[in-house]
């Protein structure tokens, strides 16, 4: 589930492909709505799918007032997949959202996180301790079913519950990705300069990191696929 046009599948994407998957991807919000994405969507029936990847936002995930029209109905719409055991993956923004809806809570985190950072693990067999690339300003706490498994200093990284995994970074950003962001209005550039980053070295540190970021994804999502969703 594509919310901004600004962040596809990449690096995720290409590991479902490589287990047989066919990747279809709905978008929300569609780019002339991106600084207004309060928009109607229809979500469809979850039990069409085999597997559900809520992916990353520009958004908050606890901002009713400016993403509600749509927001509130996924929320709903991932407890409708979990009813149905429709195996639910939450990256970054789509983590936050999987924890709220089964009862956790997303907010402001006191301390962002922007570039390649390692986790502490409990389970490295299903999520390794990276480094992953982190980019966030928000943070969630474990729904009271659910199981942390990975976290740093800042932030819970990673929670399963059934058939869900919930992770806090991005496992799917490629550099091309990454300039994407930097394109879009959002201006993740100036954030990442902000933070006291240099934003073209952390774009050539991303390219760098590529091969090794895309052995990582495919990794998890074969944990996932081979241990969450057959739970």
């Amino acid at each position: 589930m594509g919310h901004d046009h600004a962040s596809p599948p990449s690096l995720i994407g290409e590991a479902f492909e490589a287990r047989g998957y066919d990747v279809v991807t709905e978008l929300v919000v569609p780019e002339e709505r991106y600084a207004s994405p309060n928009v109607r969507f229809d979500f469809p029936d979850p039990a069409q799918f085999d597997a559900i990847i809520p992916m990353g936002a520009p958004w908050g995930a606890w901002d009713d007032d400016r993403i509600g029209t749509w927001l509130l109905p996924e929320l709903q719409w991932l407890r409708d997949a979990d009813a149905a055991g429709v195996p639910v993956l939450g990256l970054c923004f789509g983590g936050q959202l999987l924890a709220r809806a089964h009862g956790g809570t997303v907010s402001r985190a006191p301390v962002h996180e922007i570039g390649w950072l390692p986790v502490w693990s409990d389970d490295p067999s299903l999520v390794g301790e990276g480094p992953w690339f982190q980019f966030h300003y928000d943070r969630f706490t474990v729904p009271p079913e659910g199981t942390e498994i990975a976290r740093t200093s800042r932030a819970s990284q990673a929670f399963t519950l059934r058939r869900n995994l919930g992770l806090q970074f991005h496992p799917e950003v490629d550099a091309a990705m990454l300039q994407g962001w930097y394109d879009s209005p959002g201006q993740a550039a100036d954030h990442v300069a902000h933070d006291g980053q240099d934003p073209q070295i952390l774009l050539a540190q991303t390219r760098a990191y590529e091969p090794a970021a895309r052995e990582r994804a495919r990794a998890l999502v074969n944990g996932f696929l081979d241990r969450i969703a057959t739970h």
